[in-house]
């Protein structure tokens, strides 16, 4: 891909001239000399430079079409060509959110880069909005999501499992019926949450409690609003947060009861009890996300293959 063609891409993806020159470390009349070289070659403008805000013209979205094709090309060259070195050499670009990166991904990457020394691993950390966008934009090979329907435009392949509990503070008052089906941390790292067999709640047991919701967007707080509406409740809210983590840990600190995943809890603690909840949305499948029409190199299928020996779905 010629120099040029990034120069407009950037000019593109940032909005404005000014600011992709300052990215490209040039200054803006050079910049725009070279997008002006570009549509002189073309025999049209690519930018409507008319209005506040800096547009595509017709003949600009199809130049930007034409690039994303040219790059997507360049990079499945690319990745062929590391795929002769039998995974000796090459990248891989994993994206996920915090809870991913903190809790799940760890052991598999430590494994990966054991198995695979030669594959460079770059990890990014993103919201899973942002990571599908960051996915069509080929800025990372791989994510994870638990809400997205096989009708939208990506490879979609089962590979996780986790299960929703609600943790209530030890100080909050929970009735009786709600108690009888209490479990300990203990109980959580001995998996005993996974036995059917074992009481589940309903929320309207704990209506009159505060709850720490995650915000927005978030597949959890999405499930959880799910659960609010079929059990006719309106939930007390303490706080909203973007971290999952976080919700855990300030539960645990007595400011309000979360929904959490059990791979949340990792070591003992006395200050919370664990509810199963008596809901299919407890229960949640994640995805490997890969871009519908991006070649799956060698590193990917053997990312994969280290991910699902490790989590056995």
């Amino acid at each position: 891909m010629d120099q040029e063609m990034k120069y407009v891409y950037k000019v593109y993806e940032c909005g404005s001239f000014s600011k992709a020159a300052a990215q490209l470390y040039m200054t803006q009349p050079a910049l725009s000399l070279a997008v002006k070289r570009a549509e002189e070659s073309i025999g049209a403008l690519i930018f409507d430079r008319s209005a506040k805000t800096l547009t595509l013209t017709e003949a600009g979205e199809i130049y930007i079409e034409k690039y994303y094709q040219i790059r997507d090309l360049e990079m499945e060259l690319a990745l062929k060509l590391h795929d002769l070195s039998f995974l000796h050499t090459g990248s891989l670009t994993i994206g996920g959110t915090n809870y991913f990166n903190s809790y799940i991904l760890p052991p598999v990457i430590s494994k990966f880069r054991q198995t695979y020394p030669g594959i460079d691993v770059t990890l990014v950390e993103a919201g899973s909005r942002e990571l599908l966008a960051m996915l069509r934009d080929h800025r990372i090979d791989l994510t994870f999501n638990c809400g997205l329907s096989r009708k939208d435009p990506y490879r979609l392949t089962p590979c996780f499992k986790d299960h929703v509990l609600l943790c209530v503070p030890k100080s909050f008052a929970v009735n009786e019926k709600a108690m009888a089906c209490a479990m300990t941390n203990m109980n959580i790292l001995e998996k005993k949450h996974l036995d059917e067999s074992f009481p589940a709640v309903s929320l309207c047991d704990f209506k009159d409690i505060p709850f720490i919701l995650l915000s927005d967007g978030n597949n959890l707080y999405e499930r959880a609003k799910v659960m609010f509406e079929q059990e006719q409740m309106t939930p007390q809210v303490a706080m909203r947060l973007s971290q999952l983590a976080t919700a855990w840990h300030l539960s645990c600190e007595g400011l309000g009861a979360a929904f959490i995943s059990d791979h949340l809890v990792t070591k003992a603690s006395d200050s919370v009890y664990y509810f199963r909840l008596d809901s299919p949305l407890a229960e949640r499948t994640f995805d490997f996300v890969t871009s519908e029409n991006r070649y799956i190199s060698r590193a990917m299928d053997a990312f994969s293959e280290v991910f699902s020996s490790y989590y056995l779905i």
